[in-house]
Protein backbone atom coordinates (compact mmCIF):
# COMPACT_ATOMS: atom_id res chain seq x y z
CA UNK A 1 0.00 0.00 0.00
CA UNK A 2 2.96 2.35 0.24
CA UNK A 3 2.84 3.00 -3.50
CA UNK A 4 -0.93 3.36 -3.57
CA UNK A 5 -1.25 5.80 -0.67
CA UNK A 6 2.19 7.37 -0.55
CA UNK A 7 3.04 5.91 2.86
CA UNK A 8 6.59 5.29 3.98
CA UNK A 9 7.50 1.98 5.61
CA UNK A 10 9.67 2.73 8.64
CA UNK A 11 9.99 -0.67 10.31
CA UNK A 12 9.48 -4.34 9.45
CA UNK A 13 9.80 -6.82 12.32
CA UNK A 14 9.76 -9.92 10.11
CA UNK A 15 13.34 -10.74 11.18
CA UNK A 16 12.46 -10.56 14.90
CA UNK A 17 9.04 -10.06 16.46
CA UNK A 18 8.74 -7.74 19.45
CA UNK A 19 4.98 -8.10 19.85
CA UNK A 20 2.37 -10.84 19.65
CA UNK A 21 2.90 -11.05 15.89
CA UNK A 22 5.08 -9.62 13.18
CA UNK A 23 4.34 -6.01 12.43
CA UNK A 24 5.16 -3.20 10.05
CA UNK A 25 5.21 0.49 10.87
CA UNK A 26 4.25 3.14 8.32
CA UNK A 27 4.05 6.92 8.25
CA UNK A 28 1.15 8.30 6.22
CA UNK A 29 0.52 12.02 6.17
CA UNK A 30 2.29 12.45 9.51
CA UNK A 31 0.29 9.62 11.13
CA UNK A 32 2.00 6.50 12.48
CA UNK A 33 0.18 3.33 11.37
CA UNK A 34 0.91 -0.23 12.47
CA UNK A 35 -0.08 -3.34 10.52
CA UNK A 36 -0.03 -6.53 12.55
CA UNK A 37 0.19 -9.97 10.94
CA UNK A 38 -2.89 -12.11 11.38
CA UNK A 39 -5.71 -13.84 9.62
CA UNK A 40 -7.47 -11.52 7.17
CA UNK A 41 -11.25 -11.20 7.30
CA UNK A 42 -12.93 -14.16 5.61
CA UNK A 43 -15.35 -11.91 3.77
CA UNK A 44 -15.57 -8.33 2.66
CA UNK A 45 -17.82 -6.05 4.68
CA UNK A 46 -18.53 -2.33 4.96
CA UNK A 47 -16.47 -2.05 8.17
CA UNK A 48 -13.66 0.29 7.21
CA UNK A 49 -11.07 2.88 8.12
CA UNK A 50 -11.40 6.34 6.59
CA UNK A 51 -8.71 8.91 5.92
CA UNK A 52 -9.25 12.54 4.97
CA UNK A 53 -7.59 13.65 1.73
CA UNK A 54 -7.73 16.83 -0.31
CA UNK A 55 -10.39 16.91 -3.03
CA UNK A 56 -7.69 17.74 -5.59
CA UNK A 57 -5.75 14.58 -4.65
CA UNK A 58 -8.58 12.04 -4.83
CA UNK A 59 -8.26 11.25 -8.56
CA UNK A 60 -4.48 10.77 -8.28
CA UNK A 61 -4.98 8.34 -5.38
CA UNK A 62 -7.43 6.35 -7.50
CA UNK A 63 -4.91 6.09 -10.35
CA UNK A 64 -2.13 4.98 -7.96
CA UNK A 65 -4.35 2.42 -6.21
CA UNK A 66 -5.60 0.93 -9.46
CA UNK A 67 -1.97 0.74 -10.69
CA UNK A 68 -1.01 -1.54 -7.79
CA UNK A 69 -4.02 -3.77 -8.43
CA UNK A 70 -6.32 -3.12 -5.48
CA UNK A 71 -10.07 -3.33 -6.02
CA UNK A 72 -11.59 0.14 -6.13
CA UNK A 73 -15.32 0.02 -5.42
CA UNK A 74 -17.85 1.83 -7.57
CA UNK A 75 -19.04 5.05 -5.91
CA UNK A 76 -22.14 4.63 -3.76
CA UNK A 77 -25.08 7.02 -3.68
CA UNK A 78 -24.38 10.01 -1.42
CA UNK A 79 -26.71 12.38 0.37
CA UNK A 80 -26.51 15.89 -1.02
CA UNK A 81 -23.91 18.00 0.74
CA UNK A 82 -21.52 15.18 1.64
CA UNK A 83 -18.01 15.24 0.26
CA UNK A 84 -16.55 12.65 -2.14
CA UNK A 85 -15.14 9.28 -1.16
CA UNK A 86 -13.05 6.56 -2.74
CA UNK A 87 -13.48 3.07 -1.27
CA UNK A 88 -11.01 0.28 -1.92
CA UNK A 89 -10.09 -3.15 -0.57
CA UNK A 90 -6.51 -4.05 0.25
CA UNK A 91 -5.13 -7.47 -0.61
CA UNK A 92 -6.43 -8.93 2.70
CA UNK A 93 -10.09 -7.87 2.31
CA UNK A 94 -9.83 -4.76 4.51
CA UNK A 95 -11.93 -1.84 3.30
CA UNK A 96 -10.52 1.69 3.32
CA UNK A 97 -12.07 5.03 2.45
CA UNK A 98 -10.37 8.20 1.27
CA UNK A 99 -12.77 11.03 2.09
CA UNK A 100 -12.52 14.66 1.00
CA UNK A 101 -14.72 16.23 3.67
CA UNK A 102 -14.04 17.31 7.22
CA UNK A 103 -15.69 16.23 10.45
CA UNK A 104 -17.22 19.70 10.88
CA UNK A 105 -18.74 19.56 7.39
CA UNK A 106 -20.19 16.11 8.07
CA UNK A 107 -21.70 17.15 11.42
CA UNK A 108 -23.21 20.32 9.93
CA UNK A 109 -24.78 18.24 7.15
CA UNK A 110 -26.22 15.73 9.64
CA UNK A 111 -27.55 18.58 11.82
CA UNK A 112 -29.85 19.70 8.98
CA UNK A 113 -31.81 16.48 9.43
CA UNK A 114 -32.56 16.15 5.73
Amino acid sequence: MCDGLGATEINDSSAKSYSISREKFFMLGGVWLVAMEGEPPAERTYRHLAFKVAEDDLAAFEVRLRAIGVEVKEPRPRVEGKANSLYFYDFDNHLFELHTGTLDERLKRYATGI
